[in-house]
């Protein structure tokens, strides 16, 4: 999603002049659809799909104690890992909740720090908040990026023929410099939630054109869409991934967000370590985030908590899309671990007082 004041955004200005109706949502352009929803969602599942994800928050970070800086404010171990390494990590609160989960690109001479743009400000505020003496510098680059994302079961041989044999030099969490049809970029392999390869390409807009013009005319005989907002928020719905701010934010912690895996238990102190242990030692956490399934038409943009028969509060909704493959509505919640067992039948009330049964489902979901 792009400011709707950045009227010459190369990659944008691009779709529209193809003729992909664009919309403002959020005083952002967003795509919703290129194809139709069931096409793009069919590519997530069998084939490739690409999706511009250059509204992720992107920052740029400098001087030479970042690595062991972040190592000391956020989840995960980070002061040793390599150049072209690409690790994740969550900033959390001293109470434990989730600011944001990030994902750091080490340069070596200095880290890209990628986030979730509804967070993006609050995080390089909690960066800058604690930095004393510690010789790190946070700049935001202000567009200078834009980065694409290419996932689908398809997605690792595409990239062989768009970039060749560089994909299988490619270590998993690891990125380089590639020059492909004469277009610069940094191209990252990483793990998508469904077990196949994905791929982030990392490079400026002007060459993002290129990339995306070059992609959708050499296709091949891959069952390749472009990805609009609409087929990526079913898909990512249904593998239970979660998204800033829905369900990453200061209400969850990481254990409650099936996040802890993000979470090192051994490299010692970060800001909210001392209750994130707790919770894990004593098994103190109280909901954890679930699938659920509606079992009629609902409205979209509805706000909808969730009860029990005995209209006791069992969760909230934090995600809603219409399921193509399901063949229904679906959604996200946060569940109090009484109703987290798969098939659980549940109420879930809009503000309206209308009452729409549901049913817990186990993420992925199953058709």
């Amino acid at each position: 999603m792009i400011d709707i004041d950045t009227k010459t955004n190369p990659l944008i200005q691009y779709y529209e002049n193809l003729g992909f109706k664009s919309e403002i949502f959020e005083n952002k352009k967003i795509f919703k659809v290129f194809s139709s929803a069931a096409e793009e969602i069919n590519s997530l599942y069998n084939g490739v799909g690409l999706r511009n994800i250059s509204n992720l928050g992107i920052l740029e970070l400098s001087g030479k104690d970042v690595l062991d800086y972040l190592h000391r404010i956020s989840t995960n171990s980070l002061k040793n890992i390599s150049k072209e390494s690409v690790e994740q990590t969550i900033f959390t609160s001293e109470k434990g909740k989730i600011i944001d989960i990030a994902t750091i690109m080490n340069f070596e001479d200095h880290q890209l720090l990628i986030c979730s743009e509804a967070h993006k400000n609050r995080v390089k505020s909690w960066i800058e908040k604690y930095i004393i003496m510690d010789d790190v510098k946070v700049n935001d680059p202000n567009g200078n990026y834009a980065l694409l994302e290419v996932l689908g079961p398809q997605s690792d041989s595409f990239m062989t023929l768009v970039c060749g044999n560089v994909i299988n030099e490619i270590e998993l969490n690891k990125f380089k410099s590639v020059r492909s049809e004469g277009i610069m970029f940094f191209l990252s392999k990483l793990r998508s939630s469904n077990g196949h390869f994905k791929f982030w390409l990392l490079t400026d807009p002007e060459n993002a054109v290129k990339l995306v013009d070059y992609m959708r005319n050499n296709k091949g005989i891959f069952d390749f869409n472009l990805i609009g907002e609409d087929a990526f928020n079913s898909f990512r719905i249904s593998q239970g991934i979660p998204v800033a701010p829905n369900e990453l934010n200061d209400q969850y912690n990481p254990h409650e967000a099936n996040a802890i895996g993000l979470v090192n238990f051994t490299k010692g102190c970060y800001i909210g370590q001392e209750v994130i242990a707790r919770l894990e030692t004593y098994d103190k956490v109280q909901k954890y985030l679930k699938g659920i399934s509606f079992n009629e038409p609902i409205d979209e943009t509805g706000e909808y908590n969730l009860f029990d028969e005995e209209k006791n509060e069992a969760g909230k909704v934090t995600s809603v899309a219409y399921s193509y493959k399901c063949g229904k509505h679906i959604g996200l919640a946060y569940l109090r671990k009484t109703y987290l067992q798969e098939g659980t039948s549940l109420i879930a009330r809009n503000g309206n007082g209308k009452d729409i049964p549901v049913t817990v489902k186990n993420i992925p979901f199953r058709k």
